[in-house]
């Protein structure tokens, strides 16, 4: 009896050691699935939070908390705020909450909560960032033989300078309003060496390489002597010619204006004409007429002649009073 009664207590305590550890193992579990998982996505493309979407599932997104929702017989639109409308849905292949055009600002912590068998969880921290701009090369200092090459700054951006796969120089700044930049100065012994300036963050990374400003002597690379003195010669040409483009046109336009006074004037002595005036001399039976004054003056000055008189004997002519021919 006491043999029995004691193999029954081994038992209980048996039961009660494996329901312990059973509770230890799910509340592990528990634990493992609530750390927050970290991605990044990239401005402009879409992102997929990776915990599968079974029948009922919330999207919870920082102090906003329920952004979508799927439940079964729910149809239309999943989005329960303005600012994520049209850009987050199911995807119905994958059953992956996806959101789309990402954004600086859609950075923050997510949480997937499926509630098809109690409420299970996935937390996940985005990360979003914009593709690395391309580094310049700003400077070119051909008496000390050194360039800068500088990148706009942005987040978790680094700048390095590499010889080869050597890196010689690498800053990065938190200060995102000023870009970054790094000064190489290339030796005479290491002037056959290749060199690159690199800008990178988490998601992209941009190389150019490091023209030589100066040949292996020291002195000025001849190449960008050339191409100097090449705009120089550029430059003068150009005065040159617009010089003489603007000497040419004051002469056309005072030649020009010459020739057109000549016309005028050769023009105003055309209009003047002169005649000689033949009076009309009365016959027998046509008596003299007495009722014109304009005429007494000319009776008494008959070789008097004048513009007046041309005009007035043109007008007489015309009413048959004078012979002008």
């Amino acid at each position: 009896m006491n043999h029995l009664f004691r193999w029954r207590r081994l038992a209980r305590l048996m039961f009660m050691l494996l329901y312990f550890v059973i509770e230890v193992l799910c509340a592990s579990q528990q634990t493992v699935q609530s750390e927050t998982q970290q991605v990044k996505g990239i401005v402009g493309q879409s992102f997929s939070f990776q915990e599968r979407v079974i029948n009922s599932s919330n999207l919870l997104y920082g102090e906003l908390g329920s952004i979508a929702n799927v439940y079964p017989g729910k149809r239309g639109k999943i989005t329960l705020v303005k600012r994520f409308e049209n850009r987050l849905h199911l995807n119905n292949v994958t059953r992956y909450f996806t959101l789309s055009d990402l954004q600086i600002d859609d950075a923050g912590v997510y949480t997937v909560e499926n509630t098809d068998e109690g409420k299970k969880r996935k937390k996940i921290e985005l990360t979003v960032y914009n593709f690395v701009s391309k580094p310049q090369v700003t400077e070119c200092d051909s008496s000390s033989c050194s360039v800068v090459c500088s990148v706009h700054n942005e987040k978790e951006v680094t700048l390095t300078l590499y010889r080869g796969e050597e890196i010689l120089n690498q800053t990065s700044s938190p200060d995102l309003t000023t870009d970054i930049s790094l000064r190489l100065e290339v030796e005479g012994n290491n002037y056959n060496s290749t060199y690159s300036c690199v800008a990178s963050n988490p998601v992209s990374i941009e190389t150019v390489l490091v023209p030589k400003c100066c040949s292996e002597d020291g002195s000025a690379n001849d190449a960008d002597s050339g191409e100097r003195t090449l705009g120089v010669l550029i430059i003068a040409v150009t005065c040159v010619l617009v010089a003489s483009g603007l000497v040419g046109l004051a002469i056309y336009l005072r030649k020009s204006r010459n020739e057109h006074s000549q016309d005028s004037a050769e023009r105003v002595q055309v209009d003047i004409e002169y005649t000689e005036i033949t009076p009309k001399k009365r016959t027998d039976n046509q008596e003299e007429r007495t009722d014109i004054p304009e005429l007494e003056w000319r009776r008494d000055n008959p070789k008097l002649t004048s513009v007046y008189d041309t005009l007035l004997l043109h007008r007489m002519a015309a009413s048959g009073d004078v012979d002008t021919a």
